[in-house]
């Protein structure tokens, strides 16, 4: 599953590179302002941070919310209290595209992250053309030598890069490229069988100084206490959004990662 994600989302980019060649898409990113500081918004801090994704459908679960207006939703999440925002730009099984990563960067103050299938240059200048603050790396899709290239364009171009992993292996190949923000996503791409408990196996795995990102199988507040008991600086949340009211929901959220602060609080003090 994952190979064929990737091979569409690269060939629907060489399809965009025939009608908007390389050249004219490595300028448009260079005259963008300057990329939001995404590691500086999602910095460990004593309260669990959420990444809200825009998201229409997946393969896993088919439609899950038509999002007319992803500037909105956008907006809905600001207001919900996200530190950042993704919004998944593949569109043949996620029915995403860059026109709803330009309309939420434009109606937000938040980092932005394009979430997609990249593994070419050509995927990484179009993400910053289009306003991206960052960009997902997948490495169980990609070589080393890839994973290393793409990284460092991304850095070069001003943004940051989300380095996802699923093993501890992957981990290791993170960071082997010095990645600083690293995910810990609990579905297999390949089998999209989720495993919750993923995250937790790996977070000592990931180096000191590195944002640890718990990504997938979060429905309720529960699991982003789970994941902040793991050691979770960060959580992404898509489905639970954008299928439940996003503002209530973010809310629900944040305050299970709260609660489960304050609990730990008045264990060490006692």
């Amino acid at each position: 599953m994952l190979a064929d994600l990737t091979a569409g989302a690269v060939e629907d980019a060489e399809a965009r590179a025939s009608v908007r060649p390389l050249a004219a898409v490595e300028a448009a990113a260079h005259a963008q302002p300057s990329a939001r500081d995404a590691l500086a918004v999602l910095a460990p801090a004593d309260h669990v941070k959420i990444i809200a994704e825009v998201k229409r459908a997946s393969p896993s679960r088919g439609d899950l919310a038509a999002i007319p207006d992803p500037a909105r939703q956008a907006l809905l999440y600001q207001e919900g209290g996200a530190s950042a925002i993704s919004v998944l730009t593949e569109g043949r099984r996620f029915k995403g595209s860059l026109a709803d990563l330009e309309a939420v960067k434009g109606a937000v103050g938040l980092p932005v992250l394009r979430k997609d299938f990249i593994a070419t240059e050509y995927q990484v200048l179009e993400a910053r053309a289009s306003g991206a603050d960052l960009v997902l790396l997948i490495v169980a899709a990609l070589p080393q030598d890839v994973l290393a290239r793409l990284y460092a364009l991304t850095l070069e171009l001003g943004m940051t890069p989300l380095v996802e992993t699923h093993s501890a292996d992957e981990v290791d190949r993170a960071a082997d490229v010095g990645a600083r923000l690293i995910g810990v996503n609990a579905r297999d791409l390949s089998t999209f069988a989720l495993d919750r408990d993923l995250f937790g196996r790996l977070a000592d795995r990931i180096p000191a100084g590195a944002v640890k990102v718990a990504e997938s199988a979060v429905l309720a507040p529960a699991d982003v206490a789970h994941y902040r008991a793991a050691g979770a600086d960060v959580v992404l949340v898509g489905e639970a959004l954008v299928t439940n009211d996003p503002v209530t929901t973010l809310q629900a959220f944040l305050e299970a990662g709260a609660a489960h602060a304050a609990l730990n609080e008045r264990s060490e003090s006692q």
